[in-house]
């Protein structure tokens, strides 16, 4: 038996009746677990699919009224014509469904594009659960809350729920955004405070560098008076003998009368200078002895000593610092 359009609204009342008994027991109850903006958002997009679906009613109830107003005139029919009817009325009302439906998945992709431009924007990557689409709890949960929001009271848009567009992802962004320009300071400053200490000891190494070589080149000119002092020593005793030599000639020259004397003097004078010569050695390696024995000369030779093994020490401490090649 073929339902009538009669029994077809009859049906349609009564669930909407039973649809309505449980709006205010759900009214306290409907919660979706989102924060009051995201909350909003939702409460913006069901009500933008509230008036697609009630346009798509009123379409589908304008096919049955068409379909009233033309076909039922007369007061019986064929199952030839109901049959014709139904198959044209099962035409348009698929066509507006199939539309309906593909509509609202366009729409729900347009949706998702914008949530995921935003999180885009902060470098985010959001997932998504197809299975939770048909979880049945969670679908009712929805229905609840729709009714809770639309239906008990009756409520009307607000200013601060009606948004065309999405307000930008701040908070989350921008914190972790903060988070990361403070880590980035943070270890900024670490580096330059690292970068000071290594530049306070390369200073304090070429100053210690630049004192050990001072002290070195006093030293080298220390030991340079030194070895001048005993060539002047062994110059002026050069000059006595040459002195010596001169004053011998010139006795030879004159005195020709004398000369077995002067000869004997010359033996004497020969003689007198090798033991000149010989007082001289000796006098030369008693003062070299004596000046290696002195304190000043032990002490300089300790220093000297120190310093270059504090020169050495520069050395290895300096090849810490510099680049390997």
């Amino acid at each position: 038996m073929i339902p009538s359009i009669a029994s077809l609204r009859r049906r349609h009342q009564e669930t909407s009746l039973e649809s309505k008994s449980g709006i205010w027991k759900a009214a306290h109850r409907a919660e979706l677990g989102l924060n009051d903006h995201h909350q909003n958002e939702v409460i913006n997009y069901m009500r933008f699919a509230r008036s697609k679906r009630g346009l798509r009613l009123k379409t589908v109830d304008s096919c049955f009224q068409d379909l009233k107003d033309s076909r039922l005139v007369e007061e019986t029919f064929t199952i030839d014509e109901v049959t014709e009817m139904l198959d044209g009325l099962q035409t348009v009302v698929h066509s507006e469904v199939e539309s309906e439906l593909i509509n609202t998945a366009y729409t729900n992709v347009l949706l998702l594009r914008q949530l995921f431009s935003q999180a885009e924007k902060w470098y985010l990557k959001l997932q998504t659960d197809i299975s939770e689409l048909e979880n049945r709890e969670l679908l009712e949960q929805v229905a609840e809350f729709e009714k809770a929001e639309f239906t008990s009271s009756n409520k009307k848009p607000s200013s601060e729920l009606i948004k065309p567009k999405l307000a930008p992802l701040n908070e989350g962004g921008s914190e972790l955004l903060n988070k990361e320009i403070t880590r980035l300071q943070e270890e900024n400053e670490k580096l330059k405070t690292r970068l000071k200490t290594i530049e306070t000891q390369a200073t304090s190494a070429l100053d210690e560098k630049s004192k050990l070589e001072k002290s070195l080149k006093d030293l080298q000119m220390i030991q340079g008076d030194q070895k001048t002092n005993i060539t002047q020593d062994i110059s002026e005793l050069e000059d006595t003998v040459s002195a010596l030599r001169c004053q011998f000639e010139k006795t030879l020259n004159d005195s020709t009368a004398n000369q077995k004397f002067l000869e004997e003097n010359l033996v004497t004078t020969k003689h007198d200078l090798l033991k000149v010569q010989d007082q001289l050695s000796t006098a030369e390696k008693e003062l070299e002895k004596k000046f290696q024995q002195t304190a000043a000369y032990r002490n300089m030779k300790e220093i000297l000593t120190k310093k270059n093994e504090q020169i050495k020490d520069l050395r290895r401490r300096l090849s810490r610092y510099e680049p390997d090649d």
